[in-house]
């Protein structure tokens, strides 16, 4: 029987994908084979009349070929994709290897040139008298701000003296495993909150006691802010103690279930980063925040190690009991940030290169900072930089080490003498070798001439200051009048463009952006360089 004669109206359809209807009777023939499929059936019950076809779509699917070519910007972009996510580790480590010696070059100011900087102030300061008045100020700006850290530091000492760090150990020791856990998350958020709002408490503090008594007093007076900056670096010493008792909890803990649920919390940290969009400067605000993290955990764990030598007499074979943990610790660390950063990169189409700008921007802090027209101190452009502020972190460390370490004897007074030395020769070797460095960085990023460029506000205050000695007190009037008149003629709330962005856009955005109070299409504003970004700007608001 004649397939053709059964079925009318028949759909006859050839693997080339050919598709024609015809009437009864009538039949179609193409050049692969014949096939038939009755109306409203689905493909599947396709009647074969010749074989061949079979062997012919089987031979085109194993031979068939295609031209990568024709695409060849796209499968370029995923190559290059490729070779960044390579290159992240690399550049990722050089910035984080010379964030850290930043850091520490910081961090031993506070135990080695601040002594003696506080020193040579009250050595000034008691014999002025002696010599008379050799110009308007008794100390000069830079020391009174050393003379403060110093009186901080020795009364949150005396006030840290009173804290039992043994009973703070068995009193966390005591709790569950998930409190424990919620804890020292609870512990991450307050740092984190503590060091935004902590610098500038010391901003206040420094910028009150330094301030022109020319100007009008706008301010609660200098005993307040002093304080307020006590009661926040012996508060955020506090919390830090109680941070580093329970990771020392989790390294004493039998199971080290808890350090286990502690560095997966790193992990967590992927989630909530690499899943959101991220701009460079949010990216230059977060790798601060990771050199910050991974110093003060090294830190941490030097702390943890001095409290269970101290506990086992200084047994040098249980060092090697805890090297395991700390090592376990820090890879875990290294490699969250790897990998959270190589996926920011990909998903936000960042360059590696950009590293190379951020290691440029923290070298131009530190050369700034030795000019003569340095508008601030190194360790605290570091602490608005990274958010690292070194004074709760030496605090608790020199509470440590001097209940853990008895000094006894003559001996012992000597051994403190020498690493004291030693310690002053580290800063002063890390200092040259960070200084010699971050002048190639400035120079390789062609930075030199913002060197000799002081900030606006310096140069104006200059030329006010000028202009003032010049002319007098009716110059001073007429100034005060026209500022009166430029306020007046101001808008009642002025915004500022942080108030608009929560982000800076990158240069190769559109020059015209949507304003988030009118919805109208406008200039944009110019866009903030890297070295006008703090640790706590808007534009850099993510913490995590």
């Amino acid at each position: 029987m004649v397939l053709n004669e059964i079925f009318s109206n028949d759909i006859w359809v050839c693997l080339s994908g050919d598709i024609r209807s015809y009437s009864e009777g009538s039949s179609y023939q193409c050049k692969c084979s014949w096939f038939i499929i009755c109306e409203g059936l689905s493909p599947l019950f396709a009647v074969k009349i010749q074989t061949p076809a079979v062997n012919l779509f089987i031979t085109t699917e194993l031979t068939r070929g295609y031209f990568l070519e024709h695409n060849e910007a796209k499968y370029t972009e995923r190559r290059e994709r490729v070779y960044t996510c390579l290159r992240i580790p690399k550049e990722l480590e050089k910035l984080m290897t010379f964030g850290f010696f930043l850091c520490l070059d910081a961090f031993l100011y506070v135990f080695t040139l601040l002594p003696l900087r506080v020193i040579l102030a009250l050595l000034r300061l008691l014999t002025l008298p002696c010599c008379g008045l050799s110009g308007s100020r008794l100390l000069q700006p830079a020391q009174v701000c050393d003379v403060l850290k110093g009186f901080i530091m020795v009364l949150c000492y005396s006030m840290m003296s009173y804290v039992d760090y043994s009973m703070m150990y068995h009193l966390i020791r005591g709790q569950s495993v998930i409190k424990l856990y919620i804890i020292y998350n609870m512990l991450e958020v307050a740092d984190r909150l503590f060091s935004s709002f902590g610098q500038d408490i010391l901003d206040a503090l420094y910028w009150t006691a330094t301030e022109p008594k020319e100007k009008k007093r706008a301010h609660i007076g200098v005993i307040p802010h002093f304080l307020m900056a006590v009661l926040y670096v012996f508060l955020h010493a506090i919390l830090i103690m109680v941070q580093a008792t329970t990771l020392n909890v989790a390294f004493n803990s039998h199971n080290k279930s808890l350090l286990t649920i502690m560095m997966s919390n790193n992990f967590v940290e992927i989630k909530g980063s690499v899943f959101k969009k991220f701009e460079k400067n949010n990216l230059f605000q977060m790798s601060n925040s990771d050199i910050k993290e991974r110093f003060t955990n090294y830190i941490l764990l030097l702390i943890v190690c001095l409290r269970n030598m101290e506990q086992f007499s200084w047994n040098p074979d249980h060092l090697w009991v805890l090297f395991p943990d700390v090592i376990m610790v820090i890879a875990s660390e290294v490699a969250v940030d790897v990998v959270k950063h190589a996926f920011i990169t990909k998903f936000n189409d960042i360059s590696a290169d950009v590293y190379g700008e951020y290691r440029a921007s923290l070298a131009f802090d530190l050369v700034s900072s030795r000019q003569k027209n340095a508008y601030t101190d190194y360790s605290d452009s570091v602490s608005r930089r990274m958010g690292f502020i070194p004074l709760p972190l030496a605090l608790l460390l020199i509470r440590v080490v001097t209940s853990s370490v008895k000094i006894q004897g003559s001996l012992s007074f000597m051994c403190v003498l020498l690493f004291y030395l030693g310690m002053i020769t580290l800063k002063v070797l890390n200092s040259i070798i960070l200084l010699g460095t971050s002048c190639v960085f400035v120079k390789e990023a062609n930075m030199e001439e913002k060197l000799f460029n002081p900030p606006p506000s310096v140069v104006s205050s200059r030329r006010r200051c000028t202009f003032l000695s010049c002319f007098g007190r009716s110059a001073m009037h007429s100034c005060n009048q026209h500022k009166t008149i430029n306020k007046s003629s101001a808008p009642t709330f002025p915004k500022s463009d942080s108030d608009t962005f929560l982000t800076t856009p990158d240069e190769e955005d559109d020059g015209k952006i949507i304003n988030a109070n009118t919805g109208l299409e406008g200039d944009r504003t110019p866009k903030k360089d890297l070295l006008e970004i703090d640790r706590f700007t808007i534009c850099g608001n993510r913490i995590d």
